[in-house]
């Protein structure tokens, strides 16, 4: 029993250790962006056109990923969150329209 604990745990921190973060902005059906956080782009983009992500986003559905930056820890990532949340929206549509996805 311990050993199978062991190994779950060893794995657990290894895609810990190896998961990416990202900061995001989706653009909603009425043009409004919308920023968050997320460890996966396309699954969570999925939840918000499912409407089970956010409340602001299941009444402007559809909702596209426009942009997004990847980051190796959380923290990082939700700081840039939240600096994009203080952005003007023509910022926003700047940083859209000039980014290179990757």
């Amino acid at each position: 029993h311990s050993d199978y604990n062991t190994f779950f745990k060893k794995r657990e921190r290894k895609n810990k250790d190896t998961m990416k973060h990202y900061a995001y902005m989706l653009r909603c059906s009425d043009t409004s962006l919308y920023s968050g956080y997320t460890t996966d782009i396309e699954r969570r983009e999925a939840m918000h056109n499912s409407g089970k992500a956010s409340k602001y986003t299941r009444n402007r559905l559809p909702a596209h990923m426009v942009y997004f930056e990847e980051f190796d820890d959380k923290s990082s990532a939700m700081k840039r969150e939240a600096a994009f949340k203080k952005l003007s929206k023509a910022a926003k549509e700047n940083m859209i329209k000039n980014w290179k996805k990757p």
